[in-house]
């Protein structure tokens, strides 16, 4: 295994970072944070433009072709700007999924659209309970013709609102747990799909409600073959959390150099803050965790990219570990800055929710050590 990153990766990651400062700067992100859509279409073009939304779409449908482990470098740079809108539910969840197990005559009509930014997709997994365990999904599917019958309702769908196809997960009626699941591609302009945005503590990840009313869907949409769905959901999940992890340290290394330069130049008593070691000793930590999730999660992208044994531990490890880290970094860098930290006028509370909601997508970190104990067999 290479520890390091390729001469391309590194400059992707530089040319992401340039991209972005230019074009979401945290007006931008507040401004999208307003609008109704929560993200603006004339950015979604520019970022089709550069290939990214195609980066992990194969070439014969019009991607980049390239691993996951580019992708997450990409992600580690989105997460420093709290880039807003559909990108991870399109491109790190719908996308691969689709390339993973969907039939060839889906992959041809849904990957070129993606990669070109004519389309977007997402999962809609949660229900009442909203656990993200196998046994919470109560969705029947039943047979209707040749295809499905689909009556119930989904919650927290991220960016239902402005995707064009949702990836549904339901179950053949009087199966459990894991066995009966199946992944169905449902046209989000059916007129038996309603969608309702949430109100949400993170404006910037828009979650809604989506109410399926006889929703018929024929057996083409079908991802997979009927039951695989436990397995098509395991691998999406291994996917997203290690994706999530890498969005997570790099707000989190955000946060850090804001709070570092923050501490150069506020002073009290006639010195700078960092010159104290109460400062210095937040600073330090918050050092050692967004290394340490950094760590984790390029380990987690490349279990994942390589279809390593250990990718779901590792993606659960990295998952539990990124989260616990964003959520105190951020928590800390509203404390060093004090109390302009704890107002609407400062950014520190943007990176804060966005640490939250990071935080209990696809599991908390309590969540996933208990995958990881079951994993291990403990």
């Amino acid at each position: 295994m290479n520890f390091g990153f390729t001469e391309d990766q590194e400059l992707l990651r530089r040319a992401a970072r340039d991209f972005l400062a230019r074009e979401c700067p945290m007006a931008h992100v507040r401004r999208m944070m307003e609008d109704a859509r929560g993200f603006d279409d004339a950015q979604w073009a520019k970022m089709a433009e550069l290939g990214w939304l195609g980066l992990a779409i194969p070439e014969a449908h019009g991607g980049a072709g390239l691993g996951f482990v580019d992708l997450v470098v990409l992600l580690e740079e989105m997460g420093r700007v709290v880039l807003p809108g559909p990108f991870f539910s399109t491109a790190v969840v719908a996308a691969p999924t689709l390339a993973d197990a969907a039939s060839p005559s889906l992959q041809a009509e849904w990957l070129p659209k993606i990669a070109a930014g004519r389309a977007r997709g997402t999962l809609a997994l949660l229900e009442r309970s909203a656990r993200w365990d196998l046994d919470a999904i109560a969705l029947e599917l039943h047979p209707d013709g040749g295809g499905y019958r689909l009556s119930g309702t989904k919650l927290l769908v991220p960016d239902a609102h402005t995707a064009d196809f949702l990836l549904v997960a339901g179950r053949a009626p009087g199966s459990s747990g894991a066995d009966g699941l199946s992944v169905l591609l449902v046209d989000a302009a059916d007129p038996g799909v309603r969608t309702t945005p949430l109100e949400t503590m993170d404006q910037t990840r828009r979650l809604a409600e989506v109410q399926l009313r006889d929703v018929t869907v024929p057996k083409s949409r079908l991802i997979g073959e009927p039951g695989e769905g436990a397995a098509i959901l395991g691998r999406l999940a291994t996917r997203a959390k290690a994706g999530l992890a890498a969005e997570m340290c790099g707000g989190a290394a955000r946060v850090l150099d804001i709070c570092v330069d923050y501490a150069k130049v506020r002073e009290q008593f006639g010195r700078p803050i960092g010159s104290f070691q109460a400062i210095q000793h937040k600073c330090a930590t918050m050092l050692v965790e967004v290394e340490s999730a950094r760590s984790a999660a390029y380990y987690a992208a490349w279990a994942v990219g390589s279809d390593a044994p250990d990718a779901a531990l590792a993606a659960a490890m990295a998952k539990a570990y990124a989260s616990d880290a964003f959520r105190h970094v951020a928590a800390e860098g509203i404390q060093i800055h004090g109390g302009i930290g704890f107002t609407w006028e400062h950014d520190m509370h943007v990176y804060f929710k966005r640490a939250k909601s990071s935080e209990v997508s696809f599991g908390d970190a309590a969540w996933n050590r208990d995958v990881v104990a079951r994993l291990i067999g403990l």
